[in-house]
């Protein structure tokens, strides 16, 4: 993505089942409808005469539209040494093209109060998205089609120089910066041959997007961004004529563009298997993959696996969780995930064992897990809670307008029509036992895979015997590199020709009003606080319980009790094995999680409506029976130990970690994560669980919070039982001081040799969420770092300077405490550069801000409002806040009245009182060696190696 890259494995799961509610048609500009229980969705889609296919979907539900541009290229379309281009023009389709100038969509997604526009690339396509309020759909359908045939000559090589940074910056901190980063370069470099086109990386190499030029750019993109290469979906609320003549107009005279051949390779096939091992720099834990070559996507195999991987990894009675996690007790985690494209598909298993175990140990064990399928294969009824579960999965994927569009594209591109839905629903629907146990034998039993062991430096003795050692590309760190580029640089070009002059931008339409949704409040006799939302779109109910407390009531020396607790909470009760309880929840087609957080412990569940009183039957059971299984104990403490080791690798936890020592000092309870510690969790007892459960699980404290198709009636009679039944008396929830200010700067340096980015942590104790100025400094942030590609940060240090991926910052807090804080990742050898660059923005922001800044922010603010309440989430969230922070209903309405009367003199005394780069902690992780001593140049005084 833009934000991040996503190199996407389709899930069969989500596509085959919009077949439930689309249908479409194969004949230009016929339109259909289908009607399922709770749903009435139409779909159009016709061909313009350039070969722009189009897709539209109207839900007139919330003011919202969303538009989604998707260009069937992705990496397969490039060729070795030229890699990385797809996603390059993911980002550079984003910074300018001729009509919208400077900026591009980014700003503009600000100005209209967009979701933001972003995009993704993955092998075979690369999409381009945003939901808007309604009154934008004229503008977006514009912008839209200035990238598809007004943008590339607005591509300089300045602009290619920059961009090339920031996907660099990508690479570092998705693959190079991170434990087990490599494995998938190493799997698809030895699984598919030099010559197939998923051989290599979808965010392609270094050395390839360095060496890209100005005309290999330009060919690729006329290559591959035509109409006729493109499907352009709109869904929400509009008027579908209207938007038709609007996409006519704006796309109308675009040129078709060259037809391309379909794409052809053989099918990938090993002789032998592979094995390969690698010393991750930032693995603590080893790891083996072993995948498989598999089939394409909507192929006849494609299903049974999808059946089939699931079956073998997911849940308690998961044939390898049973083996690896429950009787060998060798391993973290385990996954198996069936991987499929348009060209070529893989089968791939992953298992993160403890800390020294050997991974020959771990191969055996799965190998010995297959040859035991043989007698005991799926079963029916396992096979049945599979689909049951597909239902409610489908419903979660139709709570956005952008989600039903991404899927219509998908089906229309890979599928060859959204028609195609009704043949993929009979495909799911025909799964048998058979065609699993068939699918086993022909692609896993007994065939060549690749073995890839991932273990932490100096353990080369963990990995699999007589396995090589894998082919990676590793940087080398040299301070000053990299180009400079000059930000002032403006692109100059003959702009493309046109029937009507398209720097116009278009006015916006009738402006949409916020809908707040109806709320309705309750409390129970035992002290449940209900907030409820009827929503009646799709035949879900998705609910938040959640218990106040949670970290701040454990005992110091029990870190990691409440977490503990809910995860054990959720294996078995009284009357119910874990598998058991599993499997009830399964045939239900329900989800149930349990967490610990800093304030609460939250048991958040999705259920179809109609099983919605069988599911808090379950509910209350988890809550109030729990089963306190001593073996699953065991195994979730080891978990949560390895857990707190595999932070110690991870630059970004650390970064995390050391900020928050610094910010409320060693002692505080919120000083470290909720995992706990190594001596903590070491020392926890199962009595200990119980204790903390005894004391902090108590209705008292208790909201439940619930969206969904049912009625206030039915929520309060199904917690009449729980309400009768659940007596604890819960403890007072303790209050904690602010963390202590500073007066000088300091900057905390944590050492992670051969750290490819440094991480950097900065900010200061700051506002509680209770204090008046909150909602103020969240929008007077909006521009300094809350607002993404609207933000001074983003726009100086990643698109001025191509030093950063992302960088952002925001205020948090909660009842009693806050603070103020900046995150990114930024290139090693620019850490001095982009620190100091970071202290001006921050010692400017105030000084500088201008009424052209609080324009934007106001236009973004009251516009994206539109967006409030779109989904189950986004309504659960108001239900949260209006609980946790005591606002009313409205409150969304009250801020908006706020952001319309704001001055620009407010907000320059807000960020004179809250913005200070001189009383603040600079913690940064990365590689010592380079960068410690050039940080000296800060002139902070107080600056420190830590350990």
């Amino acid at each position: 993505m833009k934000n991040i890259t996503t190199m996407l494995k389709h899930s069969a799961l989500l596509l085959v089942l919009l077949a439930f509610f689309i249908t479409s048609c194969k004949q230009k500009n016929e339109e259909s409808t289908t009607t399922n229980e709770s749903l009435d969705v139409n779909i159009e889609k016709y061909t313009l005469d350039n070969g722009l296919t189009v897709v539209l979907h109207t839900d007139t539900s919330d003011p919202v539209v969303a538009v989604a541009l998707t260009t069937h290229v992705g990496s397969a379309r490039e060729v070795k040494g030229r890699t990385g281009f797809a996603h390059l023009f993911e980002h550079l389709l984003f910074l300018e093209s001729e009509n919208l100038g400077r900026g591009g969509l980014d700003a503009m997604s600000a100005r209209i109060g967009g979701s933001g526009a972003n995009g993704s690339t993955n092998r075979d396509r690369t999409n381009y998205y945003q939901t808007v309020p309604n009154d934008a759909l004229e503008k977006m359908i514009w912008a839209e089609a200035d990238k598809l045939g007004y943008f590339i000559n607005t591509v300089t090589q300045p602009v290619l120089a920059k961009e090339k940074q920031v996907v660099k910056n990508e690479k570092r901190q998705g693959v190079d910066n991170q434990p087990y980063g490599h494995e998938d370069y190493v799997i698809d470099r030895n699984l598919y041959p030099e010559n197939h086109p998923y051989h290599w990386q979808v965010i392609g190499s270094l050395e390839d997007l360095q060496n890209a030029t100005l005309e290999d750019v330009k060919q690729f993109y006329g290559k591959y961004y035509t109409p006729r290469n493109t499907v352009l979906t709109i869904a929400g609320d509009f008027e579908k004529a209207q938007a038709k003549e609007w996409i006519e107009k704006y796309f109308g005279e675009i040129p078709t563009g060259e037809k391309l051949e379909e794409q052809s390779v053989p099918a990938v096939a090993l002789a032998n298997s592979k094995r390969l091992m690698y010393e991750d720099n930032f693995a603590r834990l080893p790891q083996l993959s072993m995948t498989w070559p598999g089939v394409k996507q909507y192929s006849k195999d494609y299903y049974a696996l999808n059946m089939l991987v699931r079956y073998m990894s997911d849940g308690k009675a998961a044939p390898l969780n049973q083996v690896l996690i429950d009787s060998l007790n060798m391993a973290t985690r385990v996954s198996m995930r069936n991987n499929s494209g348009e060209l070529a598909g893989d089968v791939k298993l992953t298992v993160r064992a403890f800390e020294e175990v050997d991974l020959d140990s771990v191969h055996d064990a799965v190998m010995n897990t297959f040859a035991n399928y043989n007698q005991n294969p799926i079963t029916s009824e396992a096979l049945e809670r599979i689909k049951t579960q597909n239902e409610t999965q489908f419903y979660r994927g139709l709570s956005s307008v952008l989600g039903k569009g991404f899927q219509l594209a998908q089906y229309e591109i890979f599928a060859g029509d959204a028609a195609f839905i009704n043949k993929d629903l009979e495909n799911i629907k025909s799964v048998t036992v058979n065609d699993v146990n068939r699918v086993f034998k022909k692609y896993i039993k007994d065939k060549p895979y690749i073995a890839t062991s991932f273990v932490p430096r100096g353990a080369s003795s963990l990995a699999l015997k007589d396995s090589k050692m894998a082919t990676v590309v590793e940087e080398v760190i040299v301070n000053n590199a990299n180009d400079n580029v000059d930000p002032n640089v403006v692109a100059t070009y003959e702009k493309t020709p046109s029937s009507f002059d398209r720097s116009i931008e278009p006015a916006y339409g009738a402006e949409p009003s916020l809908k707040v949704p109806e709320v309705w409040t309750d409390s129970l006799s035992s002290g449940i606080k209900i907030y409820g939302i009827t929503n009646d779109e799709v035949p879900l109910v998705t609910f938040n319980m959640e218990i106040a407390g949670g970290q701040l009531l454990e005992p110091a020396d029990k870190a990691g009790a409440a977490r503990l607790t809910a995860l054990l909470m959720l294996k078995g009760t009284q009357d119910k094995s874990v598998q058991q309880l599993e499997e009830a929840l399964d045939d239900l087609g329900t989800s149930i999680n349990i967490f610990a957080g800093n304030e609460s412990v939250t048991t958040t569940g999705t259920t179809l409506a109609r099983n919605y009183d069988k599911t808090m039957e379950l509910v209350e059971e988890i809550l109030l029976q729990p089963r306190w299984d001593e073996e699953e104990f065991e195994i979730l403490k080891k978990q949560a130990l390895s857990a707190i080791e595999e932070q110690l690798g991870n630059p970004n936890a650390i970064a995390s970690s050391k900020y928050y020592k610094a910010l409320y000092g060693d002692d505080h309870v919120l000083s470290h994560s909720g995992l706990g510690t190594v001596e903590t969790v070491g020392s926890l007892s199962i009595n200990d669980l119980k204790q903390y459960y005894a004391t902090a699980m108590a209705p008292s404290n208790t909201s439940f919070m619930v969206v969904g198709d049912i009625d206030q009636d039915s929520i309060g009679q199904s917690l009449t039982s729980l309400n009768e039944r659940w007596t604890t008396v819960g403890m007072e929830i303790p209050v904690y001081d602010p963390a202590p200010a500073i007066s000088e700067p300091i900057v905390l340096f944590y050492d992670v040799p051969g750290a490819k980015q440094s991480v950097l942590r900065f900010g200061n104790p700051s506002i509680s969420a209770m204090h008046p100025d909150y909602y103020a400094v969240e929008v007077m942030n909006y521009r300094l770092g809350g607002g993404g590609f609207a933000s001074q940060l983003m726009q100086q240090l990643r698109e001025a300077k191509g030093y950063t991926y992302g960088i952002g910052s925001r205020f948090t807090g909660n009842e009693d405490l806050g603070e103020f804080t900046l995150s990114s990742g930024v290139r090693s050898n620019v850490t001095l550069e982009s620190t100091a660059l970071i202290r001006n923005i921050l010692r400017n922001y105030a000084n500088s801000y201008s009424d052209q800044d609080l324009e934007v922010t106001k236009s973004y603010m009251v516009k994206s409002s539109a967006r409030e309440y779109e989904t189950a989430g986004a309504k659960l969230q108001l239900l949260n806040t209006m609980q946790s922070f005591d606002k009313p209903a409205d409150y969304a309405l009250q801020q908006q009245q706020y952001v319309r009367n704001l001055t620009v003199e407010q907000v320059k005394v807000l960020a004179q009182q809250y913005i200070n780069p001189d009383a603040m902690y600079y913690v940064i992780v990365g590689d010592a060696a380079t960068q410690f001593e050039r940080l000296k140049q800060l002139n902070i005084k107080n600056i420190k190696l830590i350990k």
